[in-house]
């Protein structure tokens, strides 16, 4: 594919943000078989399927994804299967549906541009909803961290997961806050962190650091992604 490969006019539909780059390299063909293995909003699926007569398997940990799936599955015409799951435990879920091997992987990391504007998922401190950031519907909830972890779990994952500097510091104002009140809300939570975090000159919202740190602790997203990058080197064919 030439690098000016065109983009379809979307009118309103998600656009990943890095689609180009992303059909450069997979450069889909026809009869091959793929793995979407976050279906999201499905912008890359339907790239992919749009590219070129290929099958596509598509792989999401959320029930809200997997059922706005369903109109591109039926436009798709049995080209697309959408299965639930993490994408780390890809090679069980394929096997279960009688795939061994792929001819490409893609895997569109962190949280989904629908999961971030519904304030009821609890991902964005931009307007007060639960404090959830669960991309799935079971486990453990940023509720339940913030409220039961102690000053060093927590003060360690927001310093290796959001590399905040002030991870200490957040960690016991979250101690203190919730001997008082238990957490329950993204902005009371982000109303605490920025008590003890400076502003910083480039705007980012003091708990901006905080918030993905308990994010990818919740998904376990990190873990995800070992066990996926291991599985895609056992299924792509050579």
């Amino acid at each position: 594919m030439s690098n000016d490969i065109p983009l379809p006019d979307r009118n309103g539909i998600h656009m990943p943000v890095m689609l180009r780059e992303v059909l450069q390299t997979l450069a889909p063909a026809d009869g091959e078989t793929y793995l979407d293995g976050t279906f999201g909003a499905g912008g890359y699926s339907r790239a992919i399927l749009e590219a070129a007569g290929c099958r596509l398997y598509a792989t999401d940990r959320d029930p809200e994804a997997i059922r706005r799936a369903e109109p591109l599955v039926e436009e798709m015409d049995g080209r697309l299967r959408v299965l639930s799951g993490c994408f780390g435990d890809m090679e069980q879920i394929l096997a279960d549906a009688g795939i061994s091997t792929l001819d490409g992987i893609v895997l569109d990391l962190g949280v989904s541009s629908p999961q971030i504007d519904q304030a009821e998922r609890g991902f964005s401190f931009r307007e007060d909803g639960p404090l959830d950031m669960r991309m799935g519907d079971t486990g453990a909830t940023a509720a339940d961290l913030v409220n039961t972890w102690g000053h060093g779990e927590l003060a360690r994952i927001i310093r290796e997961y959001g590399e905040e500097r002030h991870a200490g510091k957040v960690a016991s104002a979250i101690l203190r806050a919730r001997e008082e009140t238990p957490f329950a809300t993204t902005l009371q939570l982000a109303e605490v962190i920025r008590r003890v975090v400076p502003k910083s000159k480039d705007g980012i919202d003091p708990a901006t650091r905080t918030f993905q740190a308990l994010r990818i602790q919740v998904n376990d997203e990190l873990g995800e992604l070992e066990r996926a990058l291991a599985s895609a080197e056992r299924m792509l064919k050579p």
